[in-house]
């Protein structure tokens, strides 16, 4: 078996130092949507945008925590650590969480320590838990876990996991909002760091048994955070405390985003879909944890 997930929890971590400055936050920013709002009237000079993409006023979304220093240990080197042996072509990300400790800093230098967290077997599909820690001189910045599935690697009778699942939220959304994908967002997003060839090369994603190249899970989870910040949290970005989510479904470049937002003091459900696709999910059982 390519996994062996005794010996891929076992490895030791691996610890890199990784900086970010302005430039990349305002690249990551544009990635995810910055400036395209198109409930504004001229959202590229507007204050509530600049605060995205104007380096005199900048913040610093939550989920550039994925990207930072370019993601490193970033998901597909995680993939060579030991123990773990797999085709990327049969690799996709089910999930993401993210634990802020404090705001994260428009420029910065950080200790990020990955490590897999865990390995569990769905029957036809292997599941690595995909875990960085980052850290500066001042302490822990945030905590991220992704879950990657890999298709075909499953079935050797290990631990299945927790489910993910949540029940559904009830009664209408407080709020819903559509947000536009660009025909090219995928490829500004990867310019953030994330080079897998099944969001830009047509081929690849054949290969990887889609009809074209699909848009980044974590793309979507910034563009829906993103939305979230602005339109319950008054744009402050350093009330998000935590953001989790499972990826339901591809979404592709040229459609629009439909995120419902059922919301309280002290968290906000969220439901992504694809609205020219009938709503098929796209993020699910999705939650932002905040003050």
């Amino acid at each position: 078996m390519p996994i062996d997930a005794a010996q891929a929890v076992a490895a030791e971590p691996r610890s890199g130092e990784i900086t970010w400055d302005r430039k990349d936050v305002l690249l990551y920013h544009l990635g995810v949507g910055a400036a395209a709002n198109p409930d504004k009237r001229s959202p590229a000079t507007d204050p509530d945008e600049l605060r995205y993409t104007l380096e005199s006023r900048l913040h610093v979304l939550p989920s550039f925590a994925t990207v930072a220093g370019s993601g490193s240990p970033c998901v597909i080197s995680s993939l060579s650590m030991p123990g773990i042996d797999v085709d990327l072509a049969r690799v996709l990300h089910g999930g993401q969480s993210l634990t802020l400790h404090r705001p994260i800093p428009v420029a910065g230098t950080a200790t990020a320590t990955g490590r897999i967290a865990a390995v569990y077997d769905k029957g036809k599909a292997a599941v690595l838990v995909m875990r960085t820690e980052a850290a500066d001189a001042d302490g822990p910045l945030w905590t991220s876990d992704a879950q990657i599935f890999v298709r075909g690697e499953g079935g050797w009778g290990g631990d299945r996991g927790p489910s993910a699942r949540l029940d559904p939220p009830t009664g209408a959304p407080d709020r819903t909002v559509e947000r536009p994908i660009r025909e090219d967002q995928a490829l500004l997003y990867r310019l953030s760091g994330d080079w897998n060839p099944l969001h830009a090369d047509p081929d690849f994603a054949k290969v990887a048994g889609f009809e074209r190249p699909i848009l980044h899970g974590l793309c979507t989870y910034g563009m829906t955070l993103k939305a979230v910040v602005d339109t319950l949290l008054g744009g402050d970005v350093t009330r998000v405390r935590s953001y989790t989510t499972r990826f339901a479904g591809v979404v592709y470049p040229g459609e629009t985003l439909r995120i419902r937002m059922w919301h309280t003091p002290e968290s906000t459900r969220v439901a992504v879909s694809a609205a020219e696709r009938d709503d098929a999910p796209v993020l699910a059982d999705t939650i932002v944890e905040h003050s």
